[in-house]
């Protein structure tokens, strides 16, 4: 069973930081592109960034220039380092994995994470 296990959420000040983890575990090949998304209240989910297993990196428009997402191929890790936050950056972060085992190719979230921007 593979799971997506994040950490690193919780509330700070606008123009404050906060590193979001994400950590694969169980039985799998490989892991390829990975990402995060978040969905704020009332809100549709949107993409915050995407990383290859090339490590070709892509931003949503919002967060480009404040955040940075970025992998560890030996620990199975996504991060996503979040700088100048904003209140309108206050969500729910999710993590996303595409994932190889044995079953074939698949799509993994994690459980979510929340951020909180204060103003």
């Amino acid at each position: 069973q593979v799971q997506l296990v994040e950490s690193g959420g919780g509330l700070v000040q606008a123009g404050g930081s906060l590193r979001l983890s994400c950590a694969a575990s169980g039985s799998f090949f490989s892991i390829n592109a990975m990402a995060w998304y978040r969905q704020a209240p009332g809100k549709q989910r949107e993409t915050v960034a995407h990383i290859n297993s090339s490590e070709w990196t892509k931003y949503g428009d919002s967060v480009k220039g404040r955040f940075t997402i970025s992998r560890d191929n030996a620990k199975n890790t996504v991060y996503l380092q979040m700088n100048s936050l904003k209140p309108e950056d206050t969500a729910v972060y999710y993590c996303y994995a595409d994932i190889l085992t044995e079953l074939g190719p698949d799509d993994y979230w994690g459980q979510g994470t929340q951020v909180t921007v204060s103003s």
